[in-house]
């Protein structure tokens, strides 16, 4: 007589639909999720969603919070920490690593869902979907915040507006390079085949981002030699660079033939 296959218990539904909803989430965005996929990728039944999250919208909020609460919990205590053990001799670097740290321990914890947590990180912080963007800014406003009033304290020379910007830039770019996944090739890559070791990356990455938020803001020079660029004589004022061609495309294709 054949054996009757387990019967699931709740958490372990729960945490299948997770697996999968997340899983779906950082190969496509929110918007290319369907909850046909996520039934099928859990082996569940719409009505198992429905029961233990409601809705999509409410499935990739748990998704996020899952991974995004612990990783911004462990940001603000480690920014804590430096605050209270620096306190005037906080600097950018320290703000950085703060920010940074956490997420490569956790990529480099061993966990089951470790290997693509990094492009899990670019995926959320890039996706374009309302639903993720006002979670993230909504319920993560405190650990923006408190990040933001340290690099103020950090980098005084750089107006609220000004520090505002490059960091929306810096995070905004680093988050694409996270988003395009293969994040084994991607930290061999950054850190030149020398290893994982985390005070390699992070040298890296500081590197990096100091550059971006520490960069003079141009002045009358500056401005004056862009501008002799533009005006040196036969660069065009309005419009696209003329293009110049001997030869139409099929006739070039003709002639390597």
């Amino acid at each position: 007589m054949p054996t009757a296959a387990p019967r699931l218990s709740p958490t372990d539904t729960k945490s299948r639909i997770l697996d999968a909803a997340e899983v779906l989430f950082v190969s496509g965005g929110f918007e290319s999720m369907s909850m046909r996929q996520i039934t099928t990728a859990a082996g569940v039944n719409l009505a198992a969603v429905n029961y233990h999250f409601g809705s999509k919208d409410a499935l990739i909020h748990a998704v996020l919070a899952r991974q995004l609460d612990q990783l911004n919990a462990q940001r603000v205590a480690m920014l804590e920490w430096f605050e209270n053990t620096l306190h005037g001799d906080l600097t950018c670097e320290h703000v950085l690593v703060a920010m940074f740290l956490p997420a490569v321990r956790i990529f480099r914890s061993g966990t089951p869902a470790a290997e693509r947590y990094l492009h899990f990180l670019g995926r959320a912080y890039t996706d374009p979907s309302p639903v993720v963007r006002d979670f993230i800014n909504n319920h993560y406003i405190e650990t923006l915040g408190r990040f933001f009033l340290a690099f103020q304290r950090t980098l005084p020379d750089l107006n609220r507006s000004e520090l505002g910007f490059r960091l929306h830039f810096a995070m905004g770019a680093l988050s694409g390079i996270l988003a395009g996944g293969n994040t084994q090739r991607l930290i061999r890559d950054f850190t030149r085949g020398e290893g994982d070791d985390e005070s390699l990356i992070l040298s890296r990455l500081a590197s990096l981002m100091v550059a971006a938020l520490k960069a003079p803001l141009p002045d009358a020079e500056h401005d004056t030699l862009f501008g002799h660029i533009l005006k040196i004589p036969g660069f065009p004022s309005q419009g696209l660079f003329p293009i110049a061609s001997d030869a139409q495309p099929n006739e070039a294709a003709n002639s390597s033939a």
